[in-house]
């Protein structure tokens, strides 16, 4: 696989004042079963450009593999994807496709190996409950056991809860513990014996079982001239902030009846999910004659892999892959989403973007966001680069692998060196970074070893992982 094909995420308090509003949404969100607003709240950032010393990596086998995505639970840090052995401190240990460490130095690997025989795409914990992990991917079996796609690990023994069904007809990518549901999305068609739901269905934390909670109908995928075969899917979601929203990014045309395209967002607050009106013509196709290039290269016809939302939940920052729309005339500057970071006001209604920064013809696939920053991660080379695609064209700025943008509605500048010469942030392209989680102390970066490559922040030994600090 070529890196272009990657099979694939307020008012100013002081640091008292949002150490306060932090801990007490924690208390509110803690009391509904909704998970915690992040801590990182309170942090004024951006976070450092140098790496910590000492977490975990990926061993290089000459196989290129990939984390493809963190959760922190409890002050564990657990990390899924497709690899075979993790090196820390100097000894190598075998892990198929999931693993755990501290979350704190000296991020010492922990003994739990649930041993999955494929690719591990999410890990999820429900209502701050650190003893049971729910993973969804392409699998048959933990641990021995027989399991298809999904399963809930007991994150002691490492072994299969077998009270939870673990049956999904197709691959599973994403799942979201959300107040006492389990959001879950894919390429199955059926789960757990239900059929109710295809696609993108909400599960008992207890059972596995659909409980209803979601039931919107996704069907469709992209159609447009030379578009390769691509079906309907649901990739990824980040719940907002106040735990009552949710993004959902994936393949599909129709959501609850509506026309939706690569990214929609629901109301998670009820007795039932509800689709919001938020939307934009940018990438619905809704007004193609005002906003004609919402398809992006007929290789990579899903290409929104990635939300976050600002600390204040007022706007929705999009990591994009793409190349460039299909049908751009090659004129510059570039127009569209394709291979770009943007901005959105989180408005419940049809609207249009507050800025845009291109790559120039490079994917992103992952963004996180504090008060400070927007930080995107992929496998791209530039910033600032409206005017290439493939090369750098007038003004471009050297941001490889990753970036970090001025946030807000009036945001988009790429932050930059001491020397003014390049991004502030940087690590090797490979095939690109899948997830960034942010915590209280700093911000995950969850990657691969493509090549060989294990830079970040200009230093070598972080293969498939970095760490970067808040300021102390």
């Amino acid at each position: 696989m070529q890196q272009g094909d990657h099979a694939r995420r307020r008012r100013k308090l002081g640091v008292r004042g949002a150490l306060i509003a932090a801990a007490a949404a924690a208390m509110v969100a803690g009391a509904l079963g909704l998970p915690a607003v992040p801590p990182a709240l309170a942090q004024t950032g951006p976070v450092s450009p140098v790496p910590v010393a000492g977490t975990p990596t990926l061993v290089n086998t000459g196989t290129t593999e990939q984390i493809r995505q963190l959760a922190d639970c409890g002050g564990t840090m657990y990390a899924v994807g497709t690899f075979t052995q993790i090196s820390w401190n100097g000894t190598t240990y075998d892990r198929n496709n999931a693993f755990a460490f501290s979350d704190t130095a000296p991020f010492t690997v922990t003994s739990w190996n649930p041993d999955i025989n494929g690719t591990v795409n999410t890990i999820a914990f429900s209502g701050g409950n650190c003893a049971d992990a729910y993973i969804g991917g392409q699998f048959t079996s933990a641990g021995g056991t027989a399991v298809k796609n999904i399963a809930e690990i007991d994150t002691t023994t490492g072994a299969v809860v077998p009270t939870f069904k673990d049956n999904a007809s197709g691959q599973v990518e994403t799942i979201l513990a959300v107040n006492g549901h389990l959001l879950t999305g894919g390429f199955f068609k059926g789960i757990n014996g239900s059929l109710a739901d295809p696609y993108y269905a909400s599960l008992s934390p207890a059972t596995g079982m659909d409980d209803g909670f979601v039931h919107l109908n996704i069907s469709g995928h992209y159609v447009f001239y030379k578009v390769k075969n691509n079906s309907t899917e649901v990739y990824n979601q980040q719940l907002s902030h106040s735990g009552t929203l949710d993004l959902v990014e994936g393949d599909f045309t129709s959501v609850g009846g509506q026309n939706r395209r690569q990214i929609f967002m629901i109301d998670v607050s009820g007795t039932t999910a509800t689709l919001t009106g938020w939307s934009s013509p940018e990438f619905d196709g809704s007004s193609p004659t005002t906003y004609p290039y919402y398809n992006c290269g007929d290789s990579h016809p899903f290409y929104v892999h990635a939300a976050s939302w600002s600390p204040d939940d007022s706007t929705i920052y999009l990591a994009d892959t793409g190349y460039k729309p299909y049908n751009w005339d090659g004129t510059f500057p570039l127009v569209g989403l394709c291979d770009a970071v943007a901005a959105f006001p989180a408005t419940q209604q049809e609207v249009t973007h507050d800025w845009i920064n291109y790559t120039g013809c490079n994917s992103l696939y992952s963004t996180a966001a504090d008060s400070s920053a927007v930080y995107v991660g992929g496998h791209e080379r530039w910033a600032d680069n409206p005017d290439g695609c493939k090369h750098a064209g007038p003004g471009y700025i050297p941001a490889p692998g990753m970036g970090g943008f001025t946030p807000g509605a009036s945001g988009g500048s790429l932050l930059l060196n001491s020397a003014g010469t390049a991004g502030l942030y940087s690590r090797s392209r490979g095939r690109g970074a899948d997830d960034m989680l942010l915590t209280s102390a700093g911000l995950w970066i969850a990657s691969d070893n493509y090549g060989g490559n294990t830079s970040c922040g200009g230093q070598s030994g972080y293969s498939g992982l970095c760490f970067l600090p808040y300021p102390s």
